[in-house]
């Protein structure tokens, strides 16, 4: 009886919290990925042994034969939903994120890398305790052919370890919208983090929005994502092939509707036909032709300009065309970070 008076009163007590302006537009949870980018002639690939363009997981002592077997030209931090808080920030957001790394040279390099961005990241390090971490922090080792195709080696290491006391309830209580990235909902203590992060945001009267990231995501956890969307999500986020995949249909009007009657809003990225958006009502909205270099990081910089907008107040249809003005200046360059001079303000 004392705790359930004590959640009553805490409950109501962070509801009248919501009516604040909160400290952060947009807190974003995901993998906490140090990207390592290098040139490499195709021959490096046949001795490694993978598919040119694909993307393979790899295990620590891979990462060592890979950092001393190619020229690593460029390290920045990485991962879907820290590209998409970086993009935002850019934007003009107030913005957070919560992720985890290990204590290691490379998660002291993502954290300085989120600090320079002006992001506040507050996640304690794995290992930082004992001061020599079993499990190095997360990267993705990009080699970059003469021709432009990218081939991702990806080592989650510590970014998989984000559990439900990595949920950092002041700051959830303090964003505006809790952005949630699909990948990192593989393992139980992660999905478990998920709820208790939804359940902390709606107790302060804030929004939930989740990406689900990639097909192949849904695919292992299709009916985990269906419980989680119809309970938990405020605004899902897909493109069109996770939408339908989710669904499990090929006729997207119907993914659309059915994703309409369990969560408020529904984004949909469709690559150069624009998105669609569920909510009120259906919104399509198409987007610009541009010369397109590299499509990594398009989804993620969709979310941070729809969220950008929504977070302002916009209506649907210019949230979404901010969506995909940040998605097409993305992809007209190498990378899925913007430059210092991301010309999209909000």
């Amino acid at each position: 009886m004392v705790i359930e008076l004590y959640n009553f009163l805490y409950g109501n007590l962070l509801m009248s919290q919501s009516t604040n302006p909160s400290s952060f537009d947009l807190l974003c949870i995901g993998n906490a990925i140090v990207d390592m980018t290098a040139s490499v002639t195709p021959e490096i690939l046949q001795e490694f042994d993978v598919v040119p363009g694909s993307m393979v997981l790899i295990d620590a002592e891979t990462v060592q034969r890979l950092t001393q077997h190619v020229p690593i030209a460029q390290v920045c931090g990485g991962g879907s939903a820290a590209n998409t808080v970086v993009v935002a920030a850019k934007m003009g957001l107030k913005a957070a994120f919560l992720g985890k790394v290990a204590a290691d040279e490379s998660g002291e390099d993502f954290a300085e890398d989120l600090k320079e961005q002006h992001i506040y990241f507050p996640s304690v390090p794995l290992g930082a305790a004992a001061g020599d971490p079993e499990i190095p922090t997360a990267c993705c080792i990009v080699l970059v052919t003469p021709d432009g195709q990218r081939t991702m080696f990806t080592y989650l290491g510590a970014c998989v370890e984000f559990a439900p006391d990595d949920v950092l309830g002041d700051v959830i209580a303090d964003s505006a919208v809790t952005y949630l990235e699909g990948y990192l909902f593989d393992r139980a203590k992660a999905q478990s983090a998920f709820y208790e992060s939804a359940r902390l945001a709606h107790l302060a009267g804030r929004k939930v929005a989740l990406t689900l990231s990639d097909s192949f995501c849904v695919d292992r956890h299709r009916a985990d994502f269906r419980k989680f969307v119809q309970e938990s999500v405020d605004i899902l986020f897909a493109n069109e092939n996770e939408i339908l995949s989710l669904y499990e249909t090929e006729d997207l009007d119907s993914a659309l509707a059915q994703a309409a009657s369990e969560t408020g809003i529904v984004a949909v990225t469709r690559g150069d036909k624009g998105a669609v958006i569920m909510a009120d009502q259906r919104y399509d909205v198409p987007t610009d032709s541009v010369n397109v270099v590299d499509t990594t990081g398009a989804g993620d910089a969709f979310a941070a300009g729809f969220l950008a907008g929504y977070t302002r107040g916009q209506d649907y249809k210019a949230c979404a065309r901010l969506g995909n003005q940040a998605a097409g200046i993305i992809i007209t360059r190498l990378g899925a970070r913007p430059t210092d001079d991301f010309p999209l303000k909000v």
